[in-house]
């Protein structure tokens, strides 16, 4: 079974740069989105898109109009289907769908950004913090797969210039912790898995022709359960695509 997610930086600007084109090609089983940045109504509107490929559409827009939400879209029918935590000032960011399968839980998540001058990194550890007992309530159950942009380079070798970004947002060391502590309490980490050192990112600034130097930081992941880990198959960065300042990553299970 193959998985794809993408940080797509606005789903109707990404679809005019070749989307599609992708989808069809690479046509992952599940398909998850993050910053579509669409409304519901957008939504309503786009989902025939979707179904033309085979896929059933799962929206969580944001309350916000042209703002954060994501999405999930599936050729498998999903078992049950739910939208947020279960917290009102995070799930109106929309910011997290999972899909239940008969054999694992399947949640993306479009984590906060800690923003200039870590204006918001009480707000993201705060969302960390919820985030990790939610997912541990449903790891009880099933084995989990999630995925998403997690905003955070969890270690030096997971950004090109590590030291110039010390306490900047997405590397300050209350970040990096909790990635630490998340994984410890029962996931892998699936493209470490695979491939070691430096040099392999997921987003780029979109100045200083950062994407052609490969100056960028690696925040988008596909964790698994740790008893789910001898499933994984394949566990790639898809950089070569473009149509958003982050690039696709791709996940390949025996499910």
């Amino acid at each position: 079974m193959q998985f794809v997610s993408w940080n797509v930086n606005g789903l109707r600007a990404c679809m005019r740069k070749g989307f599609a084109r992708f989808v069809e090609r690479a046509s992952p089983d599940v398909l998850a989105l993050q910053e579509i940045k669409v409304s519901e109504k957008d939504s309503a509107v786009l989902s025939p898109e979707f179904e033309r490929l085979g896929y059933s559409a799962f929206w969580n827009p944001a309350h916000k109009s042209g703002y954060s939400g994501t999405a999930v879209f599936s050729k498998r029918k999903p078992v049950r289907v739910s939208y947020g935590i279960g917290d009102a000032s995070i799930d109106a960011e929309g910011r997290v769908v999972a899909l239940e399968f008969p054999k694992f839980v399947f949640i993306n998540a479009y984590f906060p950004h800690t923003q200039r001058e870590l204006a918001r990194l009480d707000f993201k550890l705060a969302f960390n913090k919820k985030f990790q007992a939610w997912c541990a309530q449903r790891a009880g159950t099933k084995p989990l797969i999630i995925t998403g942009d997690f905003n955070v380079a969890h270690t030096p070798d997971d950004l090109a210039n590590p030291k110039h970004n010390e306490r900047n947002a997405g590397f300050t060391p209350q970040e990096r912790a909790w990635f630490d502590a998340f994984l410890a309490s029962g996931f892998t980490d699936t493209f470490r898995m695979f491939t070691r050192g430096n040099g392999h990112y997921t987003w780029w600034t979109y100045r200083f022709g950062a994407r052609s130097r490969n100056i960028g930081w690696r925040i988008d992941y596909f964790l698994v359960s740790k008893k789910f880990r001898q499933k994984v198959r394949k566990s790639e960065i898809v950089s070569d695509i473009g149509g958003s300042d982050h690039c696709p990553i791709l996940l390949e299970m025996r499910v």
